[in-house]
Parts: structure tokens; sequence; C-alpha cells
């Protein structure tokens, strides 16, 4: 009788790969191949997307007055053109007063450098004990050295620097016509976002947006009265003392301390005591104090007035941002940064909940703690009247959205 085969211990293994491996990578390369493409593609486009980015921001900015004059009857397209002609015409001067500024200072740099040169060096020969001979410096400063450009030099500078401005011109264009049309057909853009989203998600979107607005809005209000106000008094402060220049100075430090965080004060305050130096330490000292006192007065008087339309963006993550931004974008990152950052914040505050703090030695501060309950009360005020202000301006949004087209 035969025994019966016994089966082998080691069975094959089974080779064959399963049915969802050929999809899998087909998926992951196809995955692969559509981000480096878009790679490609955003790396081409970046100009593009940049001024597409401004002039979103623009918009926000500009969405508050358009509104306001909307609710007045006006067409959005005539309310959009009338805010933006007044906000270049607001770029314009800033930029012609600091370029007569620049322009005027170096010119008298020029002229006068062999006097400047000659003062230094009796303040290093008499003050500090130093023998300097300053005589070769001044002779080259009077007659010039150097060889001249060539003509094809001259041509070719010309020709670089007519297509730098007009590539500069052609890139301001495309941003105020995409912020002119973002904004004139806001409700009907939003409208045409919304109607593919479901109910739930159109809300998220469109809280999302009023956010967006008003942070950028109230950061664009709250900054340009108190860079007004600091403008003028400056002026008018420099004007009455006799320093050169006095009106640009005043845009100079009116714009610069309120549009670049924490250190732009400082950064403003340097160009006018230069200037007032040249004619007389005493001037320049003056003009420091007053730039110091005036910098009291906003933080404790005028700043306190506009704190519920600022940005509540702690002062290092500000600058964190800002360079940040400019690492990214360069200097419209860097003007742009502080605005993104207000609204990002302020989402992830709108849909997380805070939780309360336990009270440790590390979390204690007598002075910190009456901060928060003042921010608890404007919070609950605030809050009875945001829902009430969100609903009728989004009613009025969807009432002129069904509306022809504003800009026809």
């Amino acid at each position: 009788m035969t025994e019966p085969q016994q089966a082998p211990s080691d069975r094959a293994p089974d080779r064959t790969l399963p049915p969802w491996f050929a999809r899998a990578v087909a998926l992951v390369a196809g995955w692969i191949v559509l981000l480096i493409a878009a790679g490609w593609a955003v790396l081409r486009l970046r100009s593009l997307l940049l001024m597409v980015v401004v002039a979103f921001f623009l918009s926000l900015a500009m969405e508050p007055a358009v509104d306001s004059l909307a609710r007045r009857g006006w067409r959005r397209g005539a309310a959009t053109g009338l805010v933006l002609g007044i906000t270049l015409l607001i770029v314009l001067a800033f930029l012609v007063a600091a370029g007569s500024l620049v322009v005027g200072q170096a010119q008298d740099l020029v002229d006068h450098a062999p006097r400047y040169v000659r003062e230094a060096e009796r303040f290093v020969n008499r003050d500090l004990g130093i023998h300097w001979n300053a005589d070769p410096l001044i002779r080259k400063l009077r007659h010039g050295d150097g060889p001249l450009p060539s003509d094809e030099q001259l041509v070719s500078s010309a020709f670089d620097a007519v297509f730098v401005v007009g590539r500069a011109l052609l890139e301001i264009v495309t941003v105020v016509i995409f912020a002119f049309y973002m904004t004139a057909d806001g409700p009907r853009m939003r409208r045409a976002i919304c109607s593919r989203l479901p109910r739930r998600r159109q809300e998220i979107v469109l809280d999302t947006w009023e956010i967006a607005i008003e942070k950028t809005g109230g950061y664009l209000y709250s900054r340009g009265i108190q860079a007004i106000v600091s403008a003028v008094v400056t002026s008018l402060f420099l004007f009455a003392l006799g320093v050169p220049y006095a009106l640009a100075l005043g845009l100079w430090v009116g714009v610069i301390s309120q549009f670049i965080p924490t250190v732009g004060t400082y950064i403003a305050m340097i160009l006018p005591v230069l200037v007032a130096l040249k004619s007389s330490p005493i001037e320049a000292l003056w003009v420091l104090l007053f730039l110091v006192a005036y910098q009291q007065f906003e933080n404790y008087v005028l700043g306190p007035k506009l704190a519920r339309r600022s940005m509540n963006v702690h002062p290092a993550l500000a600058i964190g941002t800002v360079f940040a931004g400019g690492l990214l974008l360069g200097g419209v990152g860097a003007i742009l940064a502080l605005p993104a950052t207000a609204v990002i914040q302020a989402v992830i505050s709108a849909y997380t909940t805070e939780r309360e703090v336990i009270q440790a030695p590390l979390t204690h501060d007598p002075a910190l703690d009456r901060e928060i309950e003042e921010a608890r009360e404007k919070a609950d005020a605030a809050a009875d009247d945001e829902p009430r202000g969100r609903a009728k301006r989004r009613d009025s949004q969807s009432t002129r959205a069904d509306a022809p087209p504003a800009t026809r």
C-alpha cells in the first residue's frame, strides 16, 4: 500500500503584482509630472502671478470705500475709478517728492563735496589728533578724473534705461487694470466662485473674504490717516525751522514711519536729521527731539483712537514676515507681508476656539491681564455688530451682482 505523498513545506512565492500596483505607479507618476509642469508654469508666469496678487490686495483695500460710494447710489465702475485715481495721485505725489529729495540731495552732495571733505579734514585733524591731508581727494572731486564713456556705452545705457522704465510702466498698468476689474466686478466675481460650491463652503469663502477686506482696508485706513497727519505736522515743523525740502521730508517721514513696521519710525528719522545736520547741529537736535516727541503723541494719543481698525500683529512676527516677504517676492512681498499675515491670523482666530490659559508664574503679568480683559470687552462689543454688518453687506453685494455689469 502506497503512502500519501507529503506536500512540500515551502511553497514557491507568488510573484504576480497586485492589481492596484500599476494604478498606484501611474498615479504617482502623473502627480510628479503635474508638479513639474506646475513648477515650470509658475516660474514662467511669476511676474504675472505677482501682479495678480498685488492687484488682489489693492482691490481688498479699495473695497470698503467703493462699497460706501455704491450704497450712496454710485455705479461701482465710477466709484472704483474715483478711489483708484485718488490712490494713484497719492502714490505719484510721494514718488515725485521723494525723487526731488533724492535728486536735490545728490546734486547738493556733488556741488559741495569738496567743502564737506575739507570740514571733515578739520574735524579729524583738530579734534581727533590725526594728521590727514585731504588735498588730493579734493582735487579729484573738483576736476573729476576717469575716462568718459563712449558713444556706444551711452546708447546702450539709454536703451537699458528705456527698457526698464517701459517694463515698469507696463507692470503698473497691468496691476491697475486687474485691480479695477476685481473691485468693480467684485460681487459678480464672488458670486461666480460661490456658484460652484456647496452652501457651507460658500459661507466660509465669504467670511474669509470679508475678513480679508476688513483687515486690509482697516490697515490702510488707519495707517493712511496717521501718515497724512505725520506728514503735515512734520512738514510744518521743518518749514518753520528752515530745513530745506520740508514737504518732501514730511512725506518721507509720514509714509516710511507708517508702512514699514516697527523699525520704520527709526529709519524715517535718519534722513531729516541728516539734512538738518548740514545746516546746523542745533537744528538737527531740534528735529530729532520733535520726531521723538511726535512719536510719543502718536503712540499714546492718535494711535489708540484708530486701534480698532489696526491689525494686532506682534512686532517680532511683523518683522519676520516682512523679511520673509522681501526674500520671497522682493519689495512687493515686504509691503504685502503684513496685511497677508493679519488676514491669516484673523482667519485662524475666526475658525479656532480660544482656550482659557491656566494661571502659572510663566504666564502671569498684571499689565498683560489688563490688556486681555480690555480686548475681551472690545471683542464682545464688536461681536454683536459684526454678524449684522456682514449680512447687510452680503445682501447689498448680492443685489448689485444681479444688476447689469457696472463697467458697461
